[in-house]
């Protein structure tokens, strides 16, 4: 990312496709052609994966397998895995993603796409299944879901299939086969789907930015299928969960609840679960956003069962043993580190030392009352700016509810004024930035309130949900984008 570049981050869930969520069809592809014309170098995604409860893309049922809603049902029906009729009542004009009614029914549409499709298509998905390994532990696991109810596998009642006895393993696979195809095939079609995508992407000039979450969640097939990975007893309950210690914002810290790495055995292993989990990403994405990066250098443990992250401790991580690693595998793909939070003098060395870009936030930059490293004139060439992440305020409910103070020094430092438009005039901030990568949430371009955040970090619900309208993306705005990344020198100009 030598050159200046920008992108736009929006997660697949975010467009405005006509069956209630965003998916893999018609409107991801007019969202990428936008971004060329916008001359935008990258288009930034949330975590890819199955969601669970609370529909965070961060809490997900696998690391690897990507969420059977974003799997476009137009582009099935083209391919006579639907028919017309068998088509959802179209649901275009929806701000928010309703979750619980795509549970209730997007699977049965799905499975009617598998039982046209499983005969059909049997060889490409065999040839499919044969090169990702963790496909089969992972149809296995939500096979194993639907049939305990969909209870976490901590709580299955058969303890012998909840501990991977190879009994139980061979007669569950056999019982729930045809559950297992039908996972298997939604990840074909995933797949498929996302492979065309982003090939239709990269031939505009536009590349895909993922990003992949420290940890994993305990509900998980990761954690289920290789237990030994993880800090669990000897029933394969956790002994330590991660969150972040008490701060200025939270006397209680934040708990996160997912388990913890045994870094000893992974060593021991050579790190080959996180050499996997780094090609993965590769087949996903071009860059990738390694979140919480500060973990590597050490990380908060909070004692299982404990209610909140007070009670936890700091402990080492691997540091730059496994971060050396993880740069070595990643291939084609570049590395941006999510170094924000609470910052010690060895994380920045760690930063320092493994060359990654860290990420600079200008919602963090203007408190008047002390200096700051997210100032713009303070930033090393080779960093991300961001106005704000998907976990911020947009712009405009930042301004509403920030300090006067901060708000009267970031009008005055960024010369911001109302012809210009207050959240251009922090986008200009940032493009105009010596960082060498810029990106804006696509809610900050539109120059919406709080009704476009994305999540509030430690809130359960109303989360994840919010979409683009059709028709809010017009050739005026795109035209105003494409002006600004070119006067930034961030995009050629237009022959």
């Amino acid at each position: 990312m030598a050159d200046r570049t920008s992108g736009i981050l929006l997660h697949i869930s975010s467009l405005p496709s006509p069956y209630g969520i965003g998916t893999l069809g018609k409107a991801a592809y007019a969202f990428a052609d936008f971004l060329a014309a916008a001359g935008q170098t990258y288009w930034q995604v949330l975590p890819m994966g199955p969601t669970s409860y609370g529909d965070s893309p961060y809490q997900s049922f696998s690391s690897f397998a990507g969420n059977p809603y974003f799997i476009d049902l137009e582009l099935l029906a083209q391919d006579g895995l639907l028919t017309p009729d068998e088509l959802p009542e179209e649901l275009e004009g929806e701000r928010y993603v309703d979750f619980g009614r795509l549970y209730e029914t997007r699977y049965t549409i799905l499975r009617k796409a598998f039982n046209r499709g499983w005969k059909r298509d049997k060889g490409k998905v065999n040839a499919f299944a044969a090169s990702r390994t963790w496909l089969h532990d992972h149809a296995l696991f939500m096979a194993l879901k639907d049939h305990f109810d969909n209870k976490s596998w901590l709580e299955w009642p058969d303890e012998d299939i909840r501990l991977r006895e190879e009994g139980a393993m061979k007669h569950y696979a056999a019982l729930l086969q045809e559950e297992m195809q039908f996972h298997i095939y939604l990840q074909y079609l995933f797949f498929r789907q996302w492979d065309a995508l982003r090939q239709y992407a990269h031939s505009l000039g536009v590349q895909i930015i993922g990003d992949i979450p420290i940890y994993v969640a305990l509900d998980s097939a990761d954690v289920w299928s290789e237990p030994a990975f993880f800090q669990l007893d000897e029933r394969n309950i956790p002994t330590e969960v991660a969150g972040v210690p008490p701060d200025y914002f939270s006397a209680d810290g934040q708990l996160w609840g997912n388990p913890l790495y045994d870094y000893e055995k992974m060593a021991a292993d050579g790190y080959r679960w996180w050499i996997r989990r780094m090609s993965g990403a590769a087949r996903l994405y071009d860059v990738v956003r390694i979140d919480h990066f500060r973990g590597f250098e050490s990380y908060w443990a909070v004692p299982y069962g404990d209610k909140t992250a007070a009670g936890g401790r700091w402990r080492k991580g691997p540091g730059m043993d496994l971060v050396r690693l993880l740069i070595e595998q990643s291939g084609h793909m570049k590395i941006i580190a999510e170094d924000l939070g609470f910052l010690t003098p060895e994380v920045h060395e760690l930063l320092a030392q493994s060359g990654l870009p860290g990420m600079k936030v200008l919602e963090f930059a203007f408190d008047p009352r002390e200096p700051s490293n997210y100032l713009p004139h303070t930033y090393p060439t080779h960093c991300v700016c961001y106005v704000g992440t998907h976990d911020n305020e947009t712009v405009m409910e930042w301004r509403a509810g920030a300090a006067q103070e901060d708000v009267a020094f970031a009008e005055k430092y960024l010369g911001l004024h109302e012809a210009e438009g207050f959240h251009w005039g922090m986008i200009r901030g940032g493009q105009s930035s010596v960082a060498e990568l810029f990106i804006a949430q696509m809610q900050d371009y539109l120059g919406l309130g709080p009704e476009g955040r994305m999540n509030k970090p430690g809130t359960a619900k109303g989360n994840w949900r919010w979409r683009l309208l059709p028709g809010e993306i017009g050739p005026e705005l795109t035209e105003r984008i494409y002006q600004m990344t070119w006067m930034y020198g961030r995009c050629k100009r237009r022959p």
